[in-house]
């Protein structure tokens, strides 16, 4: 018997089951709980995605799963039903993304670090806006996703840990805290960021994120994920990086790290030959949607590729060779101040 495959009669027909002996019956029968991530949406009707599934395995391979045979989240259940064609929808809300925080608090800063409410133009295009990001998918998108009054109580929970707020704070996160002060460090930047997402949304510049830009997590971008990813997408252009690599072999230099040297081909032979990385070095809230230039473009190693992007601020691969040669010239002077040990007296004597 094979776990997991069900069809879509199998799950009409769980349906009907259920509409016959009502949500408490059905459950109690299979020894289910109620939904409390996942439900499924047929005929405007709200049902409990995961006992619908485990129970649609009995018509189609002649018994019901256990409930612990099965979860009902995005891997299991709930992924189960949306591929035979089924509406699934989270029963709450996902958490608010930095991308997102940072259109939210672009205006607060507007309003001058005051509360929102629902009813504002202002909160209904941003609950717009939001609704067109593309980083949650829609699975995780219930009717109340991003409503205006989700978005207003955001801006509140971001204006009461402004330092000027007296009242109490509101139950917000680390990550309100953390945009809210990165906006009054920088907040020309910081606005840049928010209207350069506002333009790539107005533009459909964000259609998708692609697997490993939502998975690297030691890549840090302040900016958020969806201009990392059209940063990343620019870096790993295969054209322009023959170019940039092609123009440098043209004026016979080598092809050697613009940060700390290193030369792939005279490390690893003909393996190495041709092979170096490009990283884009305009900032991420200055690059538009301009023409990306080969001037844009340097080419790295992958270690200080990685060093560039691990941390915010990014350091340009000028300021990260300073940086690699001042580490170095400290090593040296270190190992020139090392006190070498005295030798002992009778040896001293034997010496003279």
């Amino acid at each position: 018997m094979r776990k997991g495959a069900i069809s879509r009669d199998g799950v009409l027909q769980a349906l009907t089951e259920y509409d016959e002996l009502g949500q408490e019956g059905f459950l109690a029968k299979y020894g289910y709980q109620p939904a409390t991530g996942y439900v499924l949406l047929h005929e405007q009707r709200t049902y409990d995605s995961k006992a619908i599934a485990g129970v649609a395995h009995k018509f189609d391979q002649g018994r019901a799963l256990k409930p612990n045979e099965l979860s009902g989240g995005r891997s299991h259940a709930a992924r189960w039903l949306a591929r035979l064609g089924f509406t699934v929808r989270s029963s709450r809300s996902p958490d608010w993304t930095r991308d997102e925080i940072i259109l939210a608090c672009d205006l607060a800063m507007a309003n001058g670090w005051k509360r929102l409410e629902f009813d504002d133009p202002r909160v209904i295009e941003l609950s717009e806006l939001l609704r067109t990001m593309p980083i949650h998918p829609e699975e995780l998108r219930n009717e109340l996703f991003r409503n205006p009054n989700g978005v207003a109580r955001k801006t509140v929970d971001i204006t009461c840990r402004h330092p000027d707020y007296q009242g109490k704070p509101t139950n917000g996160n680390a990550l309100d805290v953390e945009v809210l002060h990165d906006f009054l460090r920088r907040p020309s930047e910081m606005s840049a960021v928010a209207r350069r997402i506002r333009q790539g949304l107005h533009a459909g510049d964000f259609p998708h994120l692609t697997p490993d830009a939502e998975e690297e997590d030691d890549y840090s971008a302040p900016e958020g994920r969806l201009l990392l990813n059209r940063h990343r997408s620019r870096e790993r252009n295969k054209g322009l990086r023959k170019k940039k690599i092609d123009g440098v072999l043209r004026r016979g230099d080598r092809l050697a790290c613009e940060a700390c040297g290193f030369d792939f081909e005279q490390v690893y032979g003909d393996r190495g030959r041709g092979y170096i990385e490009c990283h884009h070095v305009v900032p991420l809230h200055e690059a538009g949607e301009g023409r990306t230039r080969l001037r844009d473009l340097a080419l790295i190693c992958a270690n200080c590729h990685r060093m560039i992007h691990r941390r915010a601020p990014w350091p340009t691969p000028a300021e990260l060779r300073v940086s690699i040669e001042l580490k170095f010239a400290a090593d040296r002077r270190a190992a020139e101040n090392v006190v070498r040990p005295r030798k002992p007296m009778d040896e001293q004597k034997k010496d003279s």
